[in-house]
C-alpha cells in the first residue's frame, strides 16, 4: 500500500523490519525448545537470541543472488551472531514454511488487534450520534425516492449495529488466522519433534494447525480477508449515505471543511465530499483482494508457493487500507454536519405524498376494497406530481369523485411524521447497550 493510505502503527507491522523481527523470534523459540530437549547444542541458544535481527537492505542484497528470502534471511542473521558457529544450528529440521506461516500468523494476529480497537471506537461513534439524532425527523428513502418519514437516528443505529458485527465477525477471523505449523518437510515430523511446535504455540499465543502439509491451509486466512472486506464495505455504506445526503439537492448532511480547505481548483464554491469519496474508493481495494487470497486454497500437492506473491500484495494491502477506512470513517462521523432544517424541509417537499400509506390503511377501514383504496390514493398521488398540488387536495377531489367520505380531523392525527417513528423506542434501547 502507498504511503499516502498507510497509517504508521500498521505500516510498521508489515514492514520488512518488522517481519524479520518475528522471523527471529519464532527461529528462536525453536532453537531453545530443541536445546531443552537437548536435539541441539544448548549454548546455541544465547548468541542467537542476541544476534539483532538482520537489516531489510541486507537481506535484500543476499536473496538477489540466492533467489530464496529465507536463505538470505539466515545467512544476513548468521552474519550478525557471535559465535558465528552458533547460527549453524539456526532454522534446524525446519522448512521454510514452518517460518513462514508461523511469523505469518503471529503478524496477521498483531495487525487485528489494532483493527479491532480501532472498530471499537467506530462503532462508539456510530452509537453516539444515531442517539443524538433519535428524534430527528427525515424521510426515508427507497430506490432513491421519498419513501415515509424517519428520523436520521434509525438509520445511523444500523450502520452501528452493522459495524458492531463487522468488529464481531473480525474477532471470529482472528482465531482463524492465528493457526501455525512447525512439522518440517510435507508436515511428517520426520526431523522436528511435535514438542518444538507446541512450545512455540504457546509462546507466541497461537494454536497449532491441526494437520498441516507443509503449510497451514489458506481457508483461516481467507476468512480474515473477507471479514476486512465485509468491514470496508461497512465503512463504505456509512459514506455512501452521506455522499447522497451532501448533493446539492438535498443538502442534509455535510463531511466537516476545514479552514483553508479547498474543493475545487476551477471553482471555488464546491465544497465536496472527499472524504466519503475515498472510503468508497478504498473498499473497493480490500474487496479486491478476498479472491486472489482464496485462490491460495487450492495448491499443488502438500505444497508450492502460488499463494506467496499473491499474499505479499494482498495482505499488507488488506489491513493497511482497512486500518484506514476504520480511521477515516470514525472521523466522518465525529465531523458530521446534521442539518436538521434541511431535513425538516425535504420532509414536507413532496407535498404529503409520503403519508399515502397511511392513507390507504385509513379508507381501508371504510370497508372499501384494497384494489379501489389503492387506485384512488394512486390517483390522487399522480395529479400531485404532476401537478404539483398538495395531496391533501387532490385526494380530497378524488375520494369526491368515488363518493367516499374523508375524516380529515382523523387524517390529520394519523399523517403525522412522529407518528411513524413512535415504535422506534426498543431500537435505541438495544443501541444504549451496544460496544
Amino acid at each position: 500500500m502507498i504511503e499516502r493510505y498507510t497509517l504508521p502503527e500498521m505500516g510498521r507491522v508489515f514492514s520488512d523490519a518488522h517481519k524479520y523481527e518475528l522471523w527471529c523470534q519464532v527461529e528462536t523459540l525453536v532453537l531453545e525448545a530443541q536445546a531443552e530437549a537437548g536435539t541441539v547444542p544448548a549454548d546455541t541458544v544465547r548468541p542467537v537470541r542476541d544476534a539483532p535481527p538482520p537489516a531489510p537492505e541486507r537481506v535484500a542484497e543476499i536473496e538477489a543472488t540466492t533467489q530464496h528470502d529465507v536463505i538470505a534471511f539466515l545467512t544476513a542473521w548468521a552474519d550478525n551472531t557471535e559465535p558465528r558457529d552458533a547460527a549453524a544450528w539456526v532454522h534446524f529440521g525446519m522448512t521454510s514454511s514452518d517460518l513462514l506461516d508461523t511469523a505469518l500468523a503471529a503478524q496477521l494476529v498483531e495487525a487485528t488487534d489494532i483493527l479491532l480497537a480501532k472498530a471499537d471506537t467506530l462503532v462508539a461513534a456510530l452509537r453516539d450520534h444515531a442517539l443524538e439524532h433519535r428524534n430527528t425527523l427525515r424521510v426515508g428513502r427507497t430506490h432513491g425516492i421519498h419513501a415515509e418519514p424517519d428520523v436520521w437516528g434509525h438509520r445511523v443505529a444500523d450502520f452501528a449495529f452493522g459495524m458492531a458485527r463487522s468488529r464481531d465477525r473480525l474477532r471470529r477471523a482472528r482465531e482463524a488466522v492465528g493457526v501455525m505449523a512447525i512439522s518440517g518437510p510435507v508436515g511428517t515430523y520426520s526431523n522436528i519433534d511435535p514438542a518444538v511446535e507446541d512450545h512455540v504455540a504457546r509462546r507466541l499465543d497461537l494454536r497449532r494447525a491441526d494437520v498441516s502439509t507443509q503449510v497451514v491451509l489458506r481457508d483461516g486466512i481467507s476468512e480474515w480477508v473477507s471479514a476486512l472486506a465485509i468491514m470496508a464495505s461497512a465503512c463504505e455504506a456509512v459514506a455512501l449515505e452521506v455522499r447522497h445526503s451532501q448533493r446539492t439537492e438535498v443538502r442534509e448532511l455535510s463531511e466537516p471543511f476545514g479552514k483553508g480547505q479547498k474543493g475545487s481548483s476551477a471553482m471555488p464554491h464546491k465544497k465536496n465530499p472527499i472524504m466519503s469519496e475515498r472510503i468508497c474508493g478504498m473498499a473497493r481495494n480490500v474487496r479486491a483482494q478476498v479472491v486472489p487470497v482464496m485462490e491460495g486454497i487450492p495448491l499443488w500437492h502438500e505444497r508450492d508457493i502460488s499463494h506467496s506473491s499473491t499474499e505479499r500484495i494482498a495482505l499488507p494491502d488488506a489491513a493497511i487500507a482497512t486500518d484506514y477506512l476504520l480511521h477515516l470513517t470514525t472521523r466522518l462521523v465525529n465531523g458530521l454536519v446534521v442539518d436538521t432544517e434541511r431535513m425538516r424541509a425535504n420532509l414536507d417537499a413532496t407535498h404529503g405524498l409520503i403519508y399515502s400509506s397511511t392513507v390507504v390503511s385509513e379508507l381501508l377501514e371504510t370497508g372499501a376494497s384494497r384494489e379501489d383504496v389503492y387506485a384512488l390514493v394512486q390517483a390522487a398521488a399522480m395529479r400531485t406530481w404532476e401537478e404539483d398540488v398538495p395531496f391533501r387536495e387532490t385526494l380530497r377531489a378524488q375520494a369526491a369523485e368515488h363518493g367516499v367520505t374523508l375524516d380529515e380531523a382523523r387524517l390529520d392525527e394519523v399523517c403525522r411524521p412522529e407518528r411513524f417513528v413512535q415504535r422506534l423506542g426498543g431500537v435505541f434501547d438495544r443501541l444504549t447497550e451496544l460496544s
